[in-house]
């Protein structure tokens, strides 16, 4: 039994020193890891010059191979300076040429700052206008509607060689220079609606509209075969002139006659047709205005036998 006790108790004192931490170099880096520090072939080396090797190959690979590229020891190459812009005037205009805002108008301002252009279409209704102003060359519609311009001078469209539309409604006109529209290459509609005129002017044969009503042309207002050349002429107004005659000849291309409110008494069988030609066709002219005239359009029913539609008037 003595040994037995002896083993026993030998056991019983060996334990405590088995809890005691072993002097052994080899520690654990982590209650999670089974690798001891001591067991690494190589330790780690935190010296300063690795770390800044480390760090500038991480900025290195991080960044896009763009931004690389800017980053490299190439010579930047210095941007051409841009030319010198042309100087512009005060109004607007380039020193070399004609001004945006148009030539200058008696009031001294430039047209496109007195009245409104937009594109190659000049605006100036409604502005106590006494005059027309001078317009850019590359006006192609004018509108002066509603002012107090009293005569049109044989300069006033000059040069512009791409006018195409002139309105003057409403103005105080009565008098046209006889060349006033006539040297105007392009010029297709004209409107004098709602002026004082008595005369009409030479007509450029460019003519498709034409408008002139409310006007004091009277007997002889309307030149002789005043719209004989006009071989583009679609719509003729003159409505209100006093008129007591329809002027004649009357091109093929006419669709449109506006001639009521007048003093027309009569007319005559080949005023619309010919009355030699008995087969003849006037097919263009379906509108024809004669209502307001002392007529009765019921005593030359040959005058309407080549027309479309009958014209619009006392049938009594």
């Amino acid at each position: 039994m003595q040994p037995f006790v002896n083993i026993f108790l030998g056991l019983f004192l060996l334990g405590p020193l088995g809890a005691v931490p072993l002097t052994d170099t080899g520690i654990y880096d982590s209650d999670f890891y089974d690798l001891l520090l001591g067991e690494l072939s190589q330790p780690f080396d935190y010296s300063e010059s690795k770390q800044s090797d480390q760090l500038e190959t991480e900025i290195g690979t991080a960044l896009p191979a763009l931004v690389q590229e800017s980053y490299s020891s190439a010579p930047l190459t210095e941007e051409p300076e841009e030319e010198a812009s042309t100087p512009k005037l005060i109004d607007g205009s380039s020193a070399q040429g004609s001004g945006v805002l148009g030539p200058q108008t008696q009031d001294g301002l430039p047209t496109c700052l007195l009245c409104t252009c937009l594109g190659t279409t000049v605006y100036c209704d409604d502005h106590e206008l006494i005059a027309v102003p001078p317009l850019p060359k590359r006006t192609t519609h004018f509108y002066s509607r509603y002012n107090r311009i009293r005569k049109i001078n044989r300069n006033d469209f000059a040069h512009l060689n791409n006018l195409k539309r002139i309105d003057l409604t409403a103005n105080f006109i009565s008098e046209i220079h006889e060349d006033a529209f006539w040297r105007l290459p392009q010029l297709e509609e004209l409107v004098l609606r709602d002026n004082r005129i008595r005369q009409l002017p030479e007509l450029p044969p460019t003519l498709t509209f034409i408008d002139v009503s409310k006007n004091r042309l009277g007997r002889k207002g309307i030149p002789n075969e005043a719209f004989k050349d006009l071989q583009h002429l679609q719509h003729l107004y003159m409505a209100d002139n006093n008129l007591d005659h329809i002027p004649l000849p009357l091109p093929e291309s006419l669709q449109a006659l506006h001639l009521q409110n007048n003093n027309i008494q009569e007319m005559h069988e080949d005023t619309f047709c010919k009355m030699k030609d008995l087969t003849y066709v006037r097919r263009a002219l379906e509108d024809i205005r004669l209502d307001g005239n002392p007529i009765n359009l019921s005593r030359t029913p040959y005058a309407y036998m080549c027309l479309p539609r009958l014209p619009v008037g006392n049938l009594i």
